[in-house]
C-alpha cells in the first residue's frame, strides 16, 4: 500500500478550500495541516480535522509535511515559497507564481539549486480534455500549427470587487488574474511565445486596472496567435463558462480556444476536429469529429500528480520554471500594452 503524502494547505480562501477538498478525494494524500491567520481559519481547520497554524514557521516547528500548497495572495508566494524550499519541502504554488518575473526567478532558482520540487498551480493542464488536445496536436492531426485564438470574456459583478478592494488596484486586472491561465494553455498546446504586441483599455468602472485587453503573439515555430480578455463583458466565451470544470459557472456549450493547422483545426473545450479530408481545399466539404476523452476533476488530478512527484514517481506537469515562463509572456503583454511597442519575450 502506498504511503499517504501528508500535505499542508496555506491560505484557505476559495482556492485553498478547493485544494482541501481535492486532497480528501485522493487516496494517496491526507490533509496534515492548515496555515492561515484569518479568524475563521481555525474553525475551518477544526471541521476539516486538521491542525491549524497561524504561520509557516509555527507549522514547520510542529510537523514535517511531505508537501505544501501555497494558495495565498500572489504577493506572498515568493517569501513563503523560499521558506518551504529552504526546508527542502516540495511546494505547489498557485498561479501566478509571483508578482514579477524577477521574483519568480529567485524562487525557481532556489528550488532548482536545492533540488526541491516546485510546481505551479496551472491546473487546467491536468484536465483530461486538455490532455486529449495535447496528444492530438502532438500526433500531427492538425498538421503544422499556423494560428491560435483564445477568448476570455465574462462579467464580474461589482460585489466581487467590493469584497476584496485589492482587485480594483493596478496589477490585479484580468491580464494577470485571468489571462495567465489562457496563456499557459496556449503555450502548452502551441509552443513558446517569442514576441507580443498588445492594447489595453482602462476600467470602465473607474478602477485602477484594465478591464479589457488583446494581444498578438508570435510563436517560436512561426505561428501567429491572438488572445483577448475582459472581466466587464457579458458573454459566453470563457474557459469558466465553456469547460464545465467548476459547477458555480453556468455552462454555455460554446468554445473559447481555436487552434488552426495546415491539415485541420481544433476547437476547445468541445474538442471538435474540423478537416476537409485527405487534401485541404476550401471548395470541398468539411467534416467535424468530436474527440472522445475522459472526464475528471483537474484539481484532484493535480493533487494526485503532486503526490507522485513527492514520491519520486513523476516529473511535474507544470514546474516552477514553466510557471515562470508563462509569467514572462504576461509581463511582456503588460509592457506592450503600456508602451505600444513590440516586446520580445525573455527566454
Amino acid at each position: 500500500m502506498t504511503k499517504k503524502s501528508r500535505l499542508v494547505v496555506v491560505g484557505v480562501g476559495l482556492v485553498g478550500r478547493r485544494h482541501v477538498d481535492a486532497i480528501g478525494a485522493v487516496r494517496s494524500t491526507v490533509l496534515a495541516g492548515i496555515v492561515d491567520p484569518a479568524e475563521d481559519a481555525a474553525a475551518y481547520a477544526e471541521t476539516s480535522g486538521a491542525p491549524h497554524f497561524a504561520d509557516l514557521d509555527a507549522m514547520f516547528e510542529a510537523i514535517r509535511p511531505d508537501g505544501v500548497i501555497l494558495a495565498t495572495p500572489t504577493l506572498l508566494h515568493v517569501e513563503q515559497g523560499l521558506a518551504c524550499v529552504a526546508r527542502r519541502c516540495p511546494t505547489l504554488v498557485e498561479k501566478p507564481i509571483a508578482i514579477s518575473t524577477s521574483d519568480a526567478e529567485r524562487l525557481v532558482t532556489a528550488a532548482e539549486a536545492n533540488d526541491t520540487p516546485l510546481l505551479t498551480g496551472h491546473h487546467r493542464r491536468h484536465n483530461p480534455l486538455i490532455r486529449k488536445a495535447f496528444e492530438t496536436i502532438g500526433a500531427g492531426a492538425l498538421g503544422a500549427i499556423r494560428s491560435v485564438h483564445s477568448q476570455c470574456w465574462f462579467y464580474k459583478p461589482n460585489p466581487y470587487f467590493e469584497q476584496a478592494p485589492w482587485r480594483m488596484k493596478t496589477g490585479a486586472g484580468p491580464i494577470s488574474v485571468n489571462l495567465v491561465h489562457d496563456i499557459d494553455l496556449v503555450r502548452h498546446l502551441c509552443g513558446d511565445v517569442v514576441s507580443v504586441q498588445a492594447q489595453a483599455a482602462p476600467s470602465a468602472r473607474g478602477y485602477e486596472n484594465e478591464d479589457v485587453a488583446s494581444a498578438l503573439l508570435r510563436f517560436e515555430h512561426g505561428a501567429i496567435g491572438t488572445v483577448t480578455v475582459s472581466d466587464s463583458i457579458a458573454a459566453p466565451w470563457s474557459w469558466e463558462h465553456t469547460s464545465q470544470e467548476f459547477p458555480v459557472y453556468p455552462p454555455t456549450r460554446q468554445s473559447c480556444l481555436l487552434i488552426g493547422g495546415s491539415q485541420a483545426s481544433l476547437s476547445v473545450p468541445d474538442l471538435t476536429l474540423w478537416s476537409h479530408g485527405e487534401t485541404p481545399d476550401w471548395w470541398s466539404p468539411m467534416s467535424a469529429t468530436t474527440l472522445i476523452r475522459d472526464a475528471s476533476d483537474p484539481l484532484v488530478n493535480q493533487i494526485a500528480q503532486f503526490a507522485a512527484v513527492i514520491r519520486g514517481e513523476a516529473e511535474p506537469l507544470v514546474s516552477g520554471r514553466e510557471g515562470l515562463n508563462t509569467l514572462r509572456v504576461i509581463e511582456a503583454i503588460q509592457e506592450a500594452a503600456r508602451t505600444g511597442a513590440l516586446v520580445h519575450v525573455a527566454s
